[in-house]
C-alpha cells in the first residue's frame, strides 16, 4: 500500500452534557482507533519502501469544536493528536502523514436537512463546498509534490473557521 486515505462516518449528535460515556467510547472506536489501526497496518510496507502518503479525513470540529457533535468532535482532534506524533517518527523513512479537515460539504447528508442555499450563507464563500473540490485537494497531499507538506492539518472550509491557528 502507498496511500492511506482514512475516513469513517460521524458519530451521532450530541452535546458535552447529554453525549453518553459510550458515545464517546463508540465515537473513539469508529473514528481515532479506527484510524490508528490503519496506520500501523500500512506503515510497515511505507517504510520499507521509502514512499508512502497518509492522510485521514477528520473535520473542521477536530480544530474548532461543534457543540451539537461532541463526540464527533472529540475522536477527531484525538486523530488529529496522532497523526501530528506519527507524521514526525515516519518523515525521514519518505512517508507524510496530513489530515484534510472538511467544513460544509454539499454531502448528501447536508441535503437531506433542507435549504442549501441557508446554509451556504454562514460560509465566506457563500457556497458549499463539493467532493470533487475535497477530493482534488487529498489527491494532491497524496501526490509526489506534496512531499514537504507533513504533520499538517488541511481546512477545507470555505473560510469558515475564523482561528488565527
Amino acid at each position: 500500500m502507498d496511500i492511506l486515505v482514512a475516513n469513517a462516518g460521524g458519530p451521532p449528535p450530541g452535546s458535552p452534557a447529554t453525549t453518553s460515556i459510550d458515545g464517546y467510547r463508540k465515537a473513539i472506536d469508529l473514528n481515532l482507533l479506527s484510524t490508528i489501526v490503519m496506520c500501523q497496518t500500512a506503515l510497515p510496507g511505507m517504510r520499507e519502501r521509502g514512499w508512502g502518503r497518509i492522510v485521514a479525513i477528520t473535520s473542521i470540529g477536530a480544530r474548532q469544536p461543534i457543540g451539537n457533535l461532541a463526540a464527533s468532535s472529540v475522536a477527531r482532534a484525538g486523530v488529529s493528536s496522532f497523526l501530528k506524533t506519527l507524521s514526525a517518527e515516519v518523515a525521514r523513512d519518505g512517508v507524510t502523514v496530513n489530515s484534510a479537515q472538511p467544513g460544509i460539504h454539499a454531502t448528501d447528508r447536508i441535503k437531506s436537512l433542507g435549504n442549501t442555499d441557508v446554509v451556504a450563507q454562514r460560509v465566506p464563500t457563500g457556497t458549499l463546498g463539493t467532493a470533487e473540490d475535497f477530493g482534488k485537494a487529498v489527491a494532491f497531499l497524496c501526490s509526489e509534490p506534496a512531499r514537504f507538506i507533513t504533520g499538517t492539518s488541511i481546512l477545507l472550509d470555505g473560510g469558515a473557521y475564523q482561528g488565527l491557528i
